[in-house]
C-alpha cells in the first residue's frame, strides 16, 4: 500500500526551490565581491588631500600594515606614522615618481602597476598577472620595474617563476619581460628556459641597471645596459640587489643556509675591490633592502621596518612596526 500524502512540496517544487535558492546566493556573493572590490579600488586609487610625496633627507614612507595604505613615517604623529596614500600591496618612490603595486582578488591572480606623480595622483596603470614582489624607482623618477610571481609566491621555494618589467616614462617604453633581454653568463651567450630575473636596481644614469638572474638552481648578479639591451653575470650568490646612492656599492641578500628557514643574509658589496661583508642583523631578511642615505640600509622584517648601519657596525633598529616596503624619495 502506498503511504499517504502530507500535502507537503511535490518533488519538482523542491527542486526549483533549492535551484532559486542557490541562484539567489550566488548573486548574494557575487554582489559582495564586486561591491568589495570596488570598495577597494576606491579607496586604493586616491590619496588624501594633501599627502604628497615630500623629498629630503630623513623622509620615509612604507605601506601601512593595517590598512594597507602607504604612510609617512613620522615619530610626532600618532602611532608613529601619518597615513594617506593609495592602497599598496608594494610601494616605493624617487624623484618625483611612485610606483603602487596593487594585488586584486580572483582567481588567477591579477594585479596592477599604478604610476603616481608627487602628489600620488595616478599617471598610468598597467593590468599585471601574478602576485607583486619587488617594485622600484630610478633615483630621477624615469625608470620604473617591479616584479611579479608568475608561480609561487616564495623565493625560499624551489618551483617559482618570476616575471620582471621596466618601464621608461621618458618614452613610455614597457619591457613586459626581461627574459627576452640577451644574457652573458661565463662569458658566452646564454639560453635557458628557467632563466628568472627579479629585483632591478637602477643606475643614476637611467642606462645601467643590476639585477638577480636565476637558472640552473643557482642566482647570479647582472649587469645590465638598456641602451645596449644586454646583461652579462658577474657573480654568483647575490639576489635583489640595492645601488648605494653614490653607485659604488650594493646592498644584496646572500643564501647562507640550504633550507627554507631563515636562508638568506644582508651583505654589501663593494664594485670597485670586490669585496663583500655581511651587516650587523643576523636574521634572514627577504626584501630588497634601500639606502636611506650612503651610510644606513632600510629592509622589511617581520610585520615591521628595520634600519641598520651599511658597513657592518652597530645593530638593527625599528624604525616602524607594522609596516613594509620603505621608501625614501630624495
Amino acid at each position: 500500500m502506498n503511504a499517504p500524502t502530507t500535502g507537503g512540496p511535490s518533488t519538482r517544487t523542491r527542486v526549483w526551490i533549492i535551484v532559486l535558492a542557490l541562484v539567489l546566493l550566488g548573486g548574494g556573493a557575487t554582489a559582495y565581491t564586486l561591491r568589495a572590490a570596488s570598495g577597494r579600488t576606491g579607496a586604493a586609487d586616491t590619496a588624501d588631500p594633501g599627502f604628497v610625496l615630500v623629498g629630503g633627507s630623513g623622509a620615509l614612507y612604507a605601506r601601512d600594515t593595517t590598512s594597507g595604505r602607504v604612510a609617512r613615517v613620522d615619530p610626532s604623529a600618532p602611532g608613529g606614522r601619518t597615513v594617506g596614500g593609495p592602497s599598496c600591496d608594494r610601494f616605493h618612490a624617487a624623484g618625483p615618481t611612485a610606483l603602487c603595486l596593487q594585488r586584486r582578488p580572483g582567481v588567477p591572480a591579477r594585479s596592477y602597476a599604478i604610476v603616481l606623480d608627487r602628489k600620488l595622483r595616478e599617471i598610468r596603470r598597467i593590468a599585471l598577472p601574478g602576485i607583486p614582489s619587488r617594485a622600484r624607482v630610478s633615483a630621477s623618477g624615469n625608470m620604473l620595474s617591479w616584479t611579479m610571481f608568475a608561480t609561487g609566491d616564495s623565493y625560499a621555494r624551489s618551483s617559482f617563476s618570476t616575471r620582471t618589467s621596466i618601464l621608461d616614462l621618458r618614452t613610455g617604453y614597457l619591457v613586459k619581460n626581461m627574459e627576452l633581454i640577451p644574457l652573458t653568463l661565463g662569458g658566452r651567450r646564454y639560453h635557458a628556459p628557467d632563466v628568472n630575473y627579479w629585483g632591478v636596481s637602477f643606475a643614476a644614469d637611467d642606462n645601467r641597471f643590476y639585477a638577480t638572474v636565476s637558472t640552473n638552481g643557482r642566482t647570479h648578479l647582472v649587469e645590465g645596459d638598456v641602451e645596449k639591451w644586454s646583461a652579462r653575470a658577474l657573480r654568483e650568490n647575490v639576489e635583489c640587489p640595492s645601488l648605494s646612492p653614490d653607485g659604488t656599492r650594493l646592498a644584496f641578500k646572500k643564501r647562507v643556509s640550504a633550507g627554507p628557514r631563515d636562508p638568506w643574509r644582508l651583505y654589501v658589496y663593494d664594485l670597485r675591490t670586490g669585496r663583500e661583508h655581511p651587516v650587523a642583523e643576523r636574521r634572514g631578511i627577504d626584501d630588497q633592502a634601500l639606502w636611506t642615505d650612503a651610510r644606513t640600509l632600510a629592509y622589511g622584517y617581520g610585520g615591521a621596518v628595520w634600519s641598520v648601519p651599511a658597513d657592518g657596525t652597530g645593530t638593527p633598529r625599528r624604525l616602524a612596526a607594522g609596516a613594509s616596503s620603505p621608501a625614501a624619495p630624495r
